[in-house]
């Protein structure tokens, strides 16, 4: 007992000390996906049926509208992505947040859908997609020995937006009406986010090898190209699990208001269960920093799709509304484990040099799955299949995934020590 004690005191030693050398940049991440929350379907998905109502469209037209503004922010993220390679961080902020600001704008007071289309499209681009991209390949660039700790502690920001925002704009939604949400996001961003994100970023960090060299070689590949990394088969079958928890998460998120509906749950005990999805994901995301750090992200591929799988197959039960909680306590191991493994895992693989196009490929992909949720989801919903009965497949499918992740992992081990 009094060594377990000594470790726990030993590891809040660590930590603090690790805080106080790195607040800057892990506060600059940690804010950069924060802001994303106004790109992420849990923030945009509460304007949804506003925007039905405004526009006379069923739950497959709007997520079909909404599939095809997130097809196109994928689309664009392998190009833009590259930027964070060639620009400094700060300057590809000084873009970026701005961008944002004004899709908030116009996802407020859009007259039409074509205009609606285009604010989500870019809210997707800008927000999900672009924020986060520059704050996981910074860290996964600036961060060698620690970075699943780095990783974990700046990935919370999207769990921090997860548990304010959605509540702050119902709040604000009740009081004076969604457009004045969306306003007072734009506002926030500029006000807030721009000058605190620019100025934690505009001082880059210098990973100090020489201290911990060994741990920064076991920790991080050789440079691959994005041409190579491309034509890497592992590459493509390790998509197969990456995308499986925006997929499921964003089908869950969106559909928050037809849950509640089709089971008759109280809609406040969708939110309340958004605070135990939120919680969970913290303390799983900060403990799967201290495993990747320990043992390598590869060595955690094959568990994080066990507790997907899981929420998968209870959201398919029948059962009271309490049955939210259990979805969303496994949802949020799920999220906390991948939030962290796909940071650190592309420059343990693929080096960092290269970093910003290759994590292009993979937020691409991620969007991608996130636009296949609501999209394929709600056309089924309009054709008679409620999306109870389709998540119990998509749980089969995150078993299937798991035992490839599993065969995956022990290659990929092979590989690095045969080329060490």
């Amino acid at each position: 007992m009094v060594a377990v004690l000594d470790d726990r005191k030993q590891q809040r030693h660590e930590m603090l000390e690790f805080l106080k050398h790195n607040f800057r940049w892990i506060a600059g991440g940690f804010l950069l996906t924060y802001f994303s929350s106004f790109g992420q379907t849990f923030f945009i998905s509460a304007s949804i049926g506003e925007w039905q109502a405004s526009f006379a469209l069923s739950h497959g037209e709007i997520g079909r509208l909404y599939m095809l503004a997130t097809l196109g922010s994928a689309l664009c993220l392998p190009f833009l992505g590259r930027l964070v390679d060639v620009l400094p961080e700060h300057r590809v902020i000084l873009m970026v947040i701005p961008i944002l600001a004004s899709a908030s704008l116009l996802a407020a007071y859009a007259p039409s859908v074509t205009l609606l289309v285009i604010a989500i499209f870019l809210l997707r681009l800008f927000g999900q997609g672009m924020m986060t991209h520059i704050a996981l390949t910074a860290t996964g660039r600036w961060f060698h020995a620690q970075r699943g700790r780095a990783v974990s502690l700046v990935t919370l920001g999207h769990q921090g937006g997860e548990a304010t925002l959605p509540l702050l704009f119902a709040t604000i939604s009740l009081i004076a009406g969604y457009q004045t949400g969306w306003l007072i996001g734009a506002i926030a961003l500029m006000v807030i986010g721009l000058p605190l994100t620019y100025g934690a970023y505009r001082v880059p960090r210098a990973p100090n090898l020489n201290k911990t060299s060994s741990a920064a070689d076991a920790n991080t590949a050789r440079d691959w190209s994005r041409q190579e990394v491309l034509k890497d088969p592992a590459f493509w079958l390790l998509l197969t699990g990456v995308l499986a928890p925006p997929f499921v998460g964003t089908t869950i998120f969106y559909h928050q208001d037809y849950l509640t509906d089709l089971r008759d749950w109280p809609p406040q005990f969708y939110a309340l269960s958004l605070s135990v999805a939120a919680v969970t994901t913290v303390v799983f995301a900060l403990l799967g920093g201290v495993l990747i750090d320990r043992f390598r992200a590869v060595s955690i591929l094959p568990y994080f799709l066990l507790p997907l799988g899981a929420s998968c197959f209870v959201l398919a039960m029948e059962g009271p509304a309490e049955l939210l909680f259990l979805v969303m306590f496994l949802l949020g191991i799920a999220y906390g484990l991948s939030s962290t493994l796909f940071g650190a895992l592309w420059p343990e693989l693929y080096g960092v040099q290269h970093l910003g196009a290759i994590r292009s490929i993979t937020v691409s992909a991620m969007v991608f799955a996130t636009a296949a949720g609501p999209g394929l989801t709600g056309t089924l919903i309009d054709r008679g299949i409620s999306v109870p009965e389709q998540i119990f497949w998509v749980g089969l499918y995150c078993l299937l995934a798991t035992m490839v992740m599993t065969g995956l992992s022990i290659f990929l081990r092979r590989r690095h020590a045969s080329s060490s």
